[in-house]
């Protein structure tokens, strides 16, 4: 997310004439511009390996490099590992803004869970992200970006119920969903249910309290916001409240996960993704702690929401039929459009919300992929899905990602995969958004998620389709 106070297009001088000289320049030799390892915040061998391995496979020199850089670099730059009274602790900032989001930190991390059987620092550094999101859930669970002490930050004044340590309050249903998804993948990949302690169960208690609240069936419940700002996207209508619903089952979403406020409060990727959570959680709930009193809370909450996505959220669109909408009010008011950020309509088989060959989400795939989409951009360099976050014409890399992960084309993924290699802007990283016709115009030059998420879509590749890293590009 960009600070708002610092919205700039970054550019190919603005960061050092070596690593922007034109590619052909250094023929099928690349400049070095990945975290000198003296600098690096956190090392693994099986990571390297993983990098070594990548580069002997990849036809592609160009594609290896990237993937060489921009794979490790949550762990060469944004990682503070700590193991205090034999609990391991990480702070993970997001890049440029030094602060951690519990999405965020969640996403920068992911790829690197199926190494964590290989290594136990691994293994111990998310278990660490573990520890520290749950410190933040339990600290404040409407807070989505957290300092890592009692720091006073820029946002102090904001018209919430701010605390010294919260970087920001801006709630968003994915804030406590992506911690589950990092809790519940990790011991599945591990074994280990080590990480499900007493504080654990204390947060699982406060995601179920804080969904419930907001489903505002009987009122409204205690979180409201505002800012004195200029950016109509960065404060919320409605007194703080946000624009008035009918209850119906749904969870409100103040926030979206760009940051920006919903025009309507039911947000329905972020629906979705509670969905999985909550099943997620029951199962940790039943299966670890022998809690099955809120265990079939959290299953009877999930299927409250999903009927209710099904009954408000499926619209009949003029051009491709019934399609899911992004937000909706419960009075019959819906917002056709995406956005690239994760939780999305296009990255609903990627969290696992359902099937790619769901026949509603194929429809809705079509429309995001359109021009019938306000958020979808095609220009000189590149199409792709941007956001409201950072106005228009800027395609997001995040979500030029998503549509290759959820992709069952080799075509389709093969277009992505030459769109990135393209529009990294010479950098070797991948940045919050580029301009649609210029891609050395660019938003956040160290975006620590996008880089990660790419080496998990190559990744992926290698797993699924390792015939198309044998194509050079």
């Amino acid at each position: 997310m960009i600070n708002r106070r610092d919205f700039v297009i970054g550019s190919a001088a603005a960061l050092g004439s070596m690593a922007f000289r034109p590619l052909n320049f250094f023929n099928a030799d690349f400049p070095v511009v990945r975290t000198p390892l003296a600098q690096r915040k956190f090392t693994d061998d099986t990571v390297e390996a993983v990098i070594s391995r990548i580069k002997g496979k990849c036809a592609d020199k160009e594609l290896a490099w990237l993937f060489e850089n921009c794979f490790p670099n949550t762990l060469d730059t944004t990682v503070d590992y700590t193991v205090t009274h034999g609990r391991p602790d990480t702070f993970v900032i997001t890049g440029d803004i030094d602060a951690m989001w519990l999405r965020d930190s969640t996403a920068q991390v992911w790829p690197y869970l199926p190494l964590c059987h290989l290594s136990e620092k691994l293994k111990s550094l998310l278990t660490g992200v573990v520890n520290r999101q749950v410190d933040c859930i339990n600290f404040d669970p409407y807070a989505n970006a957290f300092y890592k002490t009692a720091k006073v930050g820029e946002w102090a004044s904001d018209h919430t119920d701010m605390k010294p340590g919260i970087h920001e309050r801006k709630w968003e249903i994915d804030s406590l969903c992506y911690p589950v998804r990092l809790s519940y993948h990790l011991w599945k990949e591990t074994g280990d249910a080590g990480l499900f302690t007493a504080e654990w169960l204390r947060a699982a208690n406060a995601i179920y309290k804080t969904f419930t609240e907001q489903q505002r069936l009987n009122d409204r419940g205690p979180y409201r916001f505002g800012r004195t700002t200029s950016w109509s996207t960065d404060t919320v209508p409605g007194n703080g409240y946000g624009n008035a619903t009918r209850p119906n089952g749904l969870i409100h979403s103040i926030f979206r996960p760009s940051d920006d406020a919903t025009l309507y409060p039911f947000l329905i990727p972020a629906n979705f993704f509670a969905v999985v959570s909550l099943r997620q959680m029951a199962e940790i709930l039943t299966g670890v702690y022998g809690e099955k009193e809120l265990a079939g809370k959290c299953q009877a909450l999930a299927r409250q929401v999903e009927e209710a996505i099904y009954k408000v959220a499926v619209i009949k669109h003029a051009a491709f039929g019934d399609i899911f909408a992004m937000e909706v009010d419960g009075f019959g008011n819906a917002l056709f459009q995406d956005d690239a950020n994760v939780p999305n309509l296009l990255g609903l088989p990627y969290l696992g919300a359902l099937r790619s060959s769901d026949p509603i989400y194929k429809r809705t795939r079509k429309f995001i992929l359109s021009e019938s989409n306000p958020y979808f951009f095609r220009g000189k360099e590149a199409e792709g899905i941007g956001s409201p976050h950072t106005l228009i014409n800027q395609i997001w890399p995040i979500g030029v990602i998503m549509r290759a992960m959820t992709s069952d084309a080799d075509d389709e993924i093969l277009r992505q995969l030459r769109i990135l290699k393209r529009t990294h802007g010479g950098t070797g990283f991948m940045h919050e958004s580029f301009d649609k016709d210029d891609s050395s115009k660019f938003t956040r030059k160290w975006f620590a998620w996008a880089n990660t998420l790419f080496g998990e879509l190559i990744l992926k590749i290698e797993k699924e389709r390792p015939h198309l890293l044998k194509v050079v590009l």
